[in-house]
């Protein structure tokens, strides 16, 4: 097959080149810039010089074609536009799970990847087609897994993906890139937010959204126990970066109107849990999983990136596309804007994900 390969610089995607081209396929390597290095015009620095050096470095190995394609404009607009606007109104955003969707299988799909058979990532994830369906399932390493971040990708896209290393563990990556003789064998995974690059979240924060010095309010007694700078810098369930003494403390609550942070005191107060998310704008990949059904099934899901499946019961409410997820044990930091991912009751199959609603954010 003739296969896009999207590749960072980093060991997961140089693994997937050289396992299809042992395959036999023939490759044609991409790296997309999606950072504003070099500019001051949206304030994101991505260093992509020594990522591209390493891109450049494997397609030489394998004697493969590699590109350099840019989509700065287009994740302004779709990716970091979209984080900034949901900063805005209190909830907390998922660019990752948005650049997914969008720039990887989205625009560079319709100008590059649709030339190829398949466009294969790093990402842990693997799929599983049953009957004539195809499905997004987890990965073997399930510390590892990404089908959290995919959660929002459409069923074409999925049909056009390949993932070679989802059935591996993350050691026999590392193992198998040292075999090799990679030259990234041993370099760190990346961390954070990917279009921020180097720059510190509250000062990209900062520069767009400026600062508006508003109460932090302890919520059991009403007390105004500190100063923040924003809510928008704030998350539900936040527990670093408060500057209050005598903690833990954790944000609980927001009022984005009035500019008040609301914060609970102790490692097991009751107010940084629940049981509840309420879930909006539900999106499933590859259809509805109960068509015509009355919906109250078993589940696993996910309300942020962490290795753990949580049982749990989705009851389809009367309004389109809500639905009530019912957890088996209490979640820490529900919060609003983030998305509830869905699986099946054994977490294999990934069946999509919907927007957390919530009254811990009064708009």
């Amino acid at each position: 097959m003739n296969v896009a390969v999207l590749i960072s610089g980093g060991v997961d995607s140089a693994v997937v080149v050289h396992r299809l081209k042992e395959a036999g396929h023939d490759l044609h390597l991409f790296y997309i810039r999606i950072g504003m290095e070099g500019t001051d015009i949206h304030g994101g620095d991505c260093a992509a010089e020594e990522d591209i050096e390493m891109c450049t470095y494997i397609a030489r190995k394998y004697g493969v074609p590699f590109d350099v394609v840019s989509l700065h404009n287009e994740y302004w607009d779709h990716v970091m536009e979209y984080a900034l606007q949901t900063i805005r109104k209190g909830l907390t955003p998922n660019p990752d799970m948005m650049c997914n969707k969008m720039i990887k299988f989205g625009f560079f799909e319709e100008r590059w990847g649709h030339e190829f058979d398949r466009t294969a990532t790093g990402h842990y994830a693997t799929t599983d087609t049953i009957g004539d369906t195809v499905y997004l399932a987890t990965a073997a390493d399930a510390v590892k897994d990404q089908t959290d971040f995919l959660a929002q990708i459409t069923y074409s896209q999925l049909r056009h993906l390949m993932f070679p290393i989802g059935e591996m563990p993350k050691a026999l990556v590392r193992e198998t890139a040292v075999k090799v003789k990679m030259p990234n064998a041993s370099r760190k995974d990346s961390q954070g937010i990917c279009f921020l690059g180097k720059i510190n979240y509250n000062d990209f924060i900062k520069r767009h959204l400026g600062t508006r010095k508003g109460p932090i309010i302890e919520l059991e007694t009403g007390r105004k126990i500190g100063e923040h700078n924003g809510f928008w810098f704030h998350t539900i369930g936040q527990r670093k970066g408060l500057g209050l003494s005598g903690g833990p403390w954790y944000v609980v609550k927001k009022n984005v109107h009035d500019n008040v942070v609301y914060v609970s005191q102790g490692y097991g107060t009751e107010q940084q849990y629940g049981r509840t998310l309420h879930l909006g704008e539900m999106h499933f990949i590859s259809g509805d999983p109960w068509p015509g059904e009355c919906v109250s099934k078993r589940i696993t899901f996910k309300n942020r990136h962490m290795p753990e499946f949580i049982p749990a019961v989705i009851t389809r409410l009367d309004t389109p596309g809500e639905y009530l997820v019912e957890s088996a044990s209490p979640i820490q930091g529900i919060a609003p804007g983030q998305f509830g991912v869905i699986y099946d009751e054994n977490s294999h199959l990934c069946y999509g994900s919907g927007v957390i609603t919530g009254q811990n954010v009064i708009l």
